[in-house]
């Protein structure tokens, strides 16, 4: 019983670990305060599932969430790559209201409110992940895959020049860099590892409805980012172990599940004071949060 309940916390790590530092990716690296992402995740948890619904095989679906999210980054990212800060804050956060109205509202598609069940679990040439430890192995795989790809973007000229925009975007300009189309690919590819998260959560959860992507789970997410530290993908895989696993205990203390749920969000609401106040670069960040 035990055991299985550290490989359900531990795939939870997992899908987190690539939903936050693909947003690192946005705001750490780029400069975007991009509070849209949970919409990109339920994009890809949506796509995900409604394909493995009508019988395809997860590897399509997988691609197709990740995809279909970045379309949509990259699609966000044109109205929206002159606004910086707060309005850019703003913008996207009326995106993600936007996406989960649609996921509640077109009910000929999502099913809304009432969500869609019994969504498949993935399987590779007939080998089939159902069991919890091998869906563990695959998540763990695909979130070291999505960290090794990330590092090697950011250290790449591209994610070079991606920094340069973040600190000094009026000097990058003069160096001959289109700025809008660097933020462009960089919210497109953020995107596309938070899609590939929502399928991952689609697999595992095998239900999801619209209140599985609302601004509340956008905010471990968030907190994640800014306790890890801003520009720093070690810091966010520490940060996402110790506030997956912090909250845990207190289901062990005898809280009614009803004191659980809102006793978590005031754990991660002082931590996030006390980074801001005590440590404003978070564990190893770089930059300070503007």
């Amino acid at each position: 019983m035990i055991e299985a309940y550290f490989i359900h916390l531990l795939i939870l790590v997992g899908i987190y670990a690539i939903l936050a530092i693909s947003l690192q990716l946005a705001v750490g690296f780029s400069g975007l305060l991009n509070l849209g992402h949970i919409a990109f995740y339920c994009i890809g948890a949506y796509t995900s599932a409604l394909l493995a619904l009508q019988g395809l095989p997860f590897w399509f679906c997988f691609l197709a969430a990740g995809f279909m999210a970045m379309v949509f980054g990259f699609l966000l990212s044109l109205p929206t790559n002159k606004l910086k800060g707060d309005y850019l804050a703003l913008a996207t956060l009326g995106f993600s209201f936007v996406v989960t109205a649609v996921a509640l509202n077109w009910t000929g598609l999502t099913r809304g409110p009432l969500g869609l069940p019994g969504i498949p679990k993935p399987s590779f040439f007939g080998f089939s992940f159902a069991n919890n430890f091998w869906f563990l192995i695959l998540v763990l795989i695909i979130a070291t895959a999505s960290y090794l790809i990330i590092k090697r973007i950011i250290q790449s000229p591209f994610g070079k020049a991606l920094e340069a925009t973040r600190d000094d975007e009026l000097a990058t300009r003069v160096l001959g860099k289109n700025t809008l189309k660097l933020k462009s690919y960089s919210l497109a590819i953020s995107a596309f590892f938070a899609g590939i998260a929502g399928s991952l959560y689609a697999s595992y959860i095998t239900f999801i409805d619209p209140s599985s992507f609302s601004l509340m789970q956008l905010i471990p997410v968030l907190c994640i980012v800014i306790i890890g530290g801003l520009a720093s993908l070690k810091g966010t895989i520490i940060a996402t172990v110790v506030l997956t696993l912090l909250p845990e205990p207190l289901r062990f203390i005898g809280f009614p599940s009803s004191v659980v749920g809102p006793m978590r969000q005031i754990i991660y609401s002082l931590l996030l004071l006390l980074i801001l106040i005590y440590r404003p670069r978070g564990f190893f960040g770089k930059i300070e949060l503007e």
